[in-house]
């Protein structure tokens, strides 16, 4: 590894020891990166330099910056960070705020004075707040003004966080960020850092209920870049990106941030991106590519002929499992093919995917170009096609956990455990079965969840749906559905017999949920990630 820029050695200090981490393949000719490299430099100051600086970047409400006016911003915020904040190279700073693009400013602002971005989801309370700023030992903070009293309450729980700017602050305050700002240079060249430099730290989304801090370098940022979007997405310099996972998902962040900046395009940023805002800003800024999770791809389908009058042409969808069904009634809806992949925060983005023209109803796709995935049984060994077992990857990025302990469960014989269960077909497409912790064992069955799931989403009064095992005296576990139904749809014991029929109708009977609970809503993390844990007990 070459020499560190970074001063403040915190993030090298708790890596994993070698011998703990994945093995690392650097196949691909554009993942031949220099020992020097800054991200924040290859994906804003480069197209600058080369002329590009006129070239839209950024829309919002009201707003658009070029790439030029960007640069501006970020490397005024460097200054701020560092002459008024006193950022040390290696330092982390917490990033908090809906997506906006003074986040966009500020990450970047972060990353080019050899900062660690460390972006907090924008529902987080200052509790929460609290366990992230402990973890990383963050010691600086750029947060929008809306996040004011959570942020404020964090530090004052906090031993580290001595330093903190607001943004967007709608009074006048000579202490905000932007009023900072104008006293700052336009002009900031970027640390040079090493390309296995710390630049970020994303932290799970909880569906454990125990966060991690994932570790990633320069070059990891610049992997992603060169991977999946250029093999899979294979999108322009002319797209417009929008995207409902918050940019502290490291699947916002690449697909709304990093990958239309990577090729020169543009990014639409919606502080509410739920199904209907979506759908509006798909129509209002001309958006061409969105990225979303299948839940609201089943809401938007509603809109259809909506869309087909939009520029939409490429859908995304990543997060949790897409359903057959799901990429049906999308396709039926609006003439789309779906871009599925299953990525991680451990990996930072999307490792096995597809093109839409190789898209197969209920299979993920196969390993993107620089990755190599495979299914292994319980010791590590490679199983047969049509065998269940645990997903096992191998790329140019891979898990480094911050001084936490499971790193030994996720990299195990060098490869990455993402803790799904998938078997690969004769073909070898990968085809997602569950998490591993998500298999059922009823009166020696297994029995996948997502299966149940997708058998009942294919009724007409059913929303959205989530299955558990739960313990039984004499099966040792049963299937246990919540159920949420849609609008003019009754609850009732009538409809639970009704769904459990219709089940035992589409799927092995074995499989129907002996137990059905009407809710109104699921428990889910910020990025709609089903939490099943907080099912458990109920």
């Amino acid at each position: 590894m070459s020499y560190t820029a970074h001063i403040d050695t915190f993030a090298s200090d708790n890596l994993p020891l070698a011998e703990l981490q994945p093995e690392y393949v650097f196949e691909l000719p554009e993942l031949q990166f220099p020992e020097r490299l800054n991200c924040a430099a290859e994906l804003l100051d480069r197209h600058v330099k080369e002329g590009r600086g006129d070239r839209l970047c950024i829309q919002a409400e009201g707003l658009r910056w070029t790439y030029a006016e960007l640069q501006d911003r970020a490397n005024r915020i460097a200054h701020v960070l560092t002459r008024d904040m006193g950022l040390l190279p290696g330092n982390r700073v917490l990033l908090c705020g809906p997506n906006n693009p003074m986040l966009v400013a500020s990450w970047f602002g972060v990353v080019k004075a050899g900062g660690i971005a460390v972006a907090a989801m924008p529902l987080l309370r200052a509790k929460e707040l609290s366990a992230v700023v402990d973890i990383a030992q963050i010691s600086h903070a750029l947060c929008d003004d809306a996040l004011r009293a959570e942020v404020l309450g964090a530090q004052q729980k906090s031993q580290v966080l001595k330093s903190v700017r607001f943004f967007n602050v709608r009074a006048e305050d000579a202490d905000a960020l932007e009023a900072r700002m104008a006293q700052a240079s336009p002009h900031f060249e970027a640390v040079d850092t090493a390309a296995a430099d710390t630049c970020l730290l994303g932290f799970t989304s909880g569906t454990t209920g125990v966060p991690k801090a994932t570790m990633h370098f320069h070059r990891d940022v610049m992997a992603v870049c060169a991977c999946w979007p250029q093999s899979m997405l294979r999108a322009h310099a002319d797209d417009v990106f929008v995207g409902s996972p918050p940019i502290a998902f490291t699947f916002g962040l690449g697909g709304q941030v990093l990958f239309p900046m990577s090729i020169g395009a543009s990014m639409v940023l919606l502080e509410k991106a739920g199904p209907p805002q979506l759908v509006d800003g798909i129509e209002r800024f001309g958006a061409t590519v969105v990225f979303t999770a299948p839940t609201s791809y089943r809401v938007m389908a509603q809109q259809g002929e909506r869309i087909r009058r939009t520029r939409l042409r490429k859908c995304v969808s990543a997060g949790e499992a897409l359903t057959a069904s799901t990429r049906a009634l999308w396709k039926d809806a609006t003439g789309i093919e779906i871009i599925d992949g299953i990525g991680s925060t451990e990996m930072l983005h999307i490792f096995i995917s597809h093109r839409e023209e190789d898209a197969r109803p209920g299979a993920t796709g196969k390993a993107v170009p620089g990755y190599r995935a495979k299914v292994v049984d319980e010791q590590g060994n490679e199983v047969s096609p049509g065998t269940v077992g645990k997903l096992a990857v191998l790329g140019p990025t891979g898990c480094r956990y911050l001084a936490d302990s499971r790193q030994t469960q996720y990299v195990q014989h060098g490869w990455n455990l993402t803790g799904d269960a998938y078997l690969m077909d004769a073909d070898g497409y990968f085809v997602y079965q569950a998490r591993t912790d998500d298999t059922i064992i009823s009166a020696g069955y297994n029995i996948a969840a997502p299966e149940v799931e997708n058998a009942l989403l294919a009724h007409a009064a059913v929303a959205e749906c989530a299955v558990i095992g739960m313990p039984d005296s004499e099966r040792g576990q049963i299937v246990k559905a919540f159920v949420v139904l849609r609008a003019g749809h009754a609850g009732d014991e009538a409809m639970a017999r009704e769904l459990q029929d219709f089940v035992k109708s589409t799927v092995a009977p074995y499989k129907y949920p002996r137990a059905v609970a009407f809710v109104d809503q699921l428990p889910r993390t910020p990025t709609g990630k089903l939490q099943r844990f907080k099912l458990h007990g109920q």
